[in-house]
């Protein structure tokens, strides 16, 4: 096999606990990550040596900067007289967004590496191996709904299954990550105890109320579109609507389709939307 293309998946975050700053500058998140149907798609091709990158989104980098990139280099370290690969990425997930579709695509290059040249490594020496290429990463190798704690990349499995489908409203707003953690940073001291997420996810009813995202304390003062959106997803029925990660995305859950249609047809025109569901490993 010379050739393998890839569905590379979204997620959104259902609650994010911003905890405390390590001692390496990163910080400690409490989340549930939830992997959507949503995705991009990666086709990957054998080589004689090197990583060649390509897109149909022109903003889409292609050096080392490049998550994709950075897949390619950790095998590599690891497999040193592997060959090369070919990577190119259709886009249909937008950056800065919340979605992880950067650390999605890295991880789903490492998966595709792994079979295409059999390297035989497993889940859990992908998932350390994801970690060097985005806080995300380790997630996507496995997906469906996982618990997150440390930057992410301590990670538990939830058995249960949504049947929520998911509206998101993606504002023409790119959030720095970076900025975010910045910002939010100054209020870390007077953190609240950790919400237990997956705890709450075993009652009979789910109390969405109590999956709050620490970040939109900071990202809606700045971009007030942002609350304007949540207002209206619960106006029109969403069950619930968070930001995704530090954004823009904005998402709601909705019991059935044609509720989240109904929303869907009152959201500014001025924003992009879509429906998907989620993921079940």
């Amino acid at each position: 096999m010379d050739l393998l293309t890839l569905k590379s998946h979204a997620k959104v975050n259902i609650g994010l606990q911003v905890l405390d700053q390590r001692k390496d500058g990163f910080h400690n998140i409490h989340t549930i990550f939830q992997e959507l149907e949503f995705h991009d798609i990666v086709t990957l091709e054998k080589t004689d040596e090197g990583c060649e990158l390509s897109s149909n989104d022109k903003s889409f980098p292609l050096d080392s900067t490049n998550t994709c990139a950075k897949a390619y280099t950790v095998i590599l370290e690891q497999f040193p007289n592997l060959d090369g690969i070919k990577v190119h990425v259709e886009k249909n997930i937008p950056q800065g967004a919340g979605l992880g579709g950067g650390s999605s695509n890295g991880a789903t290059v490492l998966k595709g590496i792994n079979e295409l040249y059999e390297l035989g490594l497993s889940v859990a020496e992908l998932q350390e191996l994801g970690q060097e290429i985005g806080a995300d990463g380790p997630f996507f190798i496995r997906g469906g709904t996982q618990l997150g704690e440390g930057i992410g990349e301590k990670l538990s499995i939830i058995n249960i299954k949504f049947d929520f489908v998911l509206l998101l409203v993606l504002p023409p707003v790119f959030i720095s990550t970076a900025w975010a953690y910045n910002e939010l940073k100054n209020g870390l001291e007077e953190r609240v105890e950790k919400a237990k997420f997956a705890d709450l996810f075993r009652r009979d009813i789910i109390p969405f109320e109590l999956f709050k995202n620490d970040f939109e304390r900071i990202v809606i003062p700045a971009h007030p579109e942002i609350g304007k959106i949540k207002d209206a997803l619960i106006n029109n029925g969403a069950r619930f609507t968070s930001l995704s990660g530090s954004g823009s995305t904005v998402f709601g859950m909705f019991d059935e389709e044609t509720a989240a249609k109904a929303a869907e047809s009152v959201i500014s025109s001025d924003y992009r939307t879509l429906l998907t569901c989620p993921i079940h490993s």
